[in-house]
């Protein structure tokens, strides 16, 4: 079996990654985020997964390296990322309340033995509840989501934000769509069952 590298810090991804139950190491992608708010979201998150991964073929030459992005855009389809501190967290969830908003994950595989690769994204809606200020202050002080982009997580208390969501795989609203993962990595010959 190849080697694989998932390219990421991101604990949820790590967590997403160990459910497919296969041998993985993990490393931080040396590539820097940058959001262009000119780029469409789909292009911006595969170009980023896709450089994450790539960013590692040095240090692995062997190897299939994942990488993953994703990006936020608001109901105004402003492109967001991360908030970095709980003030722009709240910020933002107070901007989201009672609209609708979709998440773009892009997934990507390297393979740094002959540089073929796959990129694709996944997207995932979602509509926020009405909420008062201080809802929104308890969940950022209980949750502190300045890691995730939209300013929640879901497989926390986050789903208690929600109104309704909709996409076809919610794994992909977390960081690592695994649906998508599983038939890529199905193209490089790595069979999950």
């Amino acid at each position: 079996m190849r080697t694989l590298i998932l390219a990421s810090t991101s604990p949820y991804r790590l967590q997403l990654m160990r459910q497919l139950e296969l041998s993985f190491h993990v490393a931080a992608p040396l590539y820097k985020e940058q959001m262009d708010p000119s780029v469409s979201a789909e292009l911006l998150v595969k170009h980023q997964a896709l450089q994450k991964a790539k960013s590692l073929s040095q240090k692995y030459s062997d190897a299939l390296i994942i990488g993953s992005d994703q990006v936020f855009v608001d109901a105004r389809h402003r492109v967001l990322g991360k908030p970095g501190t709980p003030e722009k967290a709240i910020e933002q969830l107070l901007e989201m309340q009672g609209r609708k908003h979709t998440f773009y994950t892009g997934l990507a595989i390297y393979d740094s033995a002959n540089g073929e690769s796959q990129t694709e994204f996944e997207t995932f809606t979602v509509s926020m509840r009405e909420l008062n200020e201080d809802q929104i202050r308890h969940y950022v002080a209980k949750e502190n989501p300045i890691d995730c982009a939209g300013s929640f997580k879901i497989e926390g208390l986050g789903i208690a934000l929600m109104d309704q969501m909709e996409g076809n795989d919610y794994t992909s609203l977390i960081g690592l769509p695994l649906i998508c993962l599983v038939n890529m990595l199905s193209h490089f010959e790595v069979e999950v069952l």
